[in-house]
């Protein structure tokens, strides 16, 4: 069983940053994959963005050269930093990893893009 913690959501201008992290536990210790996908009112779950456990990356065309995505794997743990957010970037941001095979998934954080 995995557990993963979402954290560092708010309200943000647009044109802002903020970086929300995601910190996996439980009886699984290493993950091919972690990302991150944003579900905004009305809408299906979107990928934003993932990383393999080489390090290797892949991005919505959407949020390309604004996001960032990084993780640290002694932690466990995911980042996604975003910058230049735009309204449009307003959703529930969920992580995931994925074991095996098999995907986990976070409760979600809000980020809300808003003047």
């Amino acid at each position: 069983q995995v557990q993963l913690v979402a954290a560092g959501g708010g309200l943000v201008q647009p044109g802002g940053s903020l970086r929300i992290s995601c910190a996996a536990s439980g009886s699984v210790s290493w993950f091919s994959v972690m990302g991150w996908y944003r579900q905004a009112p009305g809408k299906e779950r979107d990928m934003v963005a993932y990383i393999n456990s080489g390090g290797s990356t892949s991005y919505a065309e959407s949020v390309k050269g604004r996001f960032t995505i990084s993780r640290d794997n002694a932690k466990n743990t995911v980042y996604l930093q975003m910058n230049s957010l735009k309204p449009e970037d307003t959703a529930v941001y969920y992580c995931y990893v994925l074991s095996g095979g098999t995907p986990y998934w976070g409760q979600g954080t809000q980020v809300t893009v808003s003047a």
